[in-house]
């Protein structure tokens, strides 16, 4: 969490969406994150109960990301850039797997070629969407 002070100091938002951790989350998120709240557990209901939160509905992109994944410091600039020189609405980052093993990096390798390829990403790799193209799907609010 600490590594998206980066983000943070040039006001980009961030909203942690515990779903029943039983570990210190909600505790150490308190001081780094905007807002820390409960959600029901779930990967997608937690997504939607941070998409929720007065912050989120103000802003005019979302990024969702795992706790044990990283971004780079400049993310909400590629993130931007991203959206502004593409007609999609959405994007990813690619994933890269640490640890010793060199299956890793092929695992890394093939999810990012299959996300290319099909457009499709997994919530490992930090996905990023417009709000306005949100409005689609009636369990998300549309912005205010």
């Amino acid at each position: 969490m600490r590594r998206l002070e980066p983000l943070r100091r040039r006001a980009v938002h961030v909203i942690v969406a515990d779903g029943g951790s039983a570990d210190a989350t909600v505790a150490r998120s308190a001081s780094l994150a905007d807002r820390v709240i409960n959600a029901p557990r779930g990967r997608a209901l937690q997504m939607n109960a941070g998409a929720r939160t007065p912050e989120a509905l103000a802003a005019d992109v979302l990024l969702f990301l795992h706790a044990d994944s990283w971004l780079p410091d400049a993310a909400d600039r590629i993130v931007l850039r991203a959206l502004a020189n593409s007609d999609r609405v959405w994007g990813r980052f690619d994933v890269w797997i640490e640890g010793r093993s060199p299956w890793l990096r092929i695992v890394s390798t093939l999810m990012n070629v299959r996300s290319r390829l099909t457009g499709i990403a997994t919530g490992d790799q930090a996905l990023f969407i417009e709000r306005s193209s949100l409005s689609r799907w009636k369990d998300l609010p549309r912005s205010r």
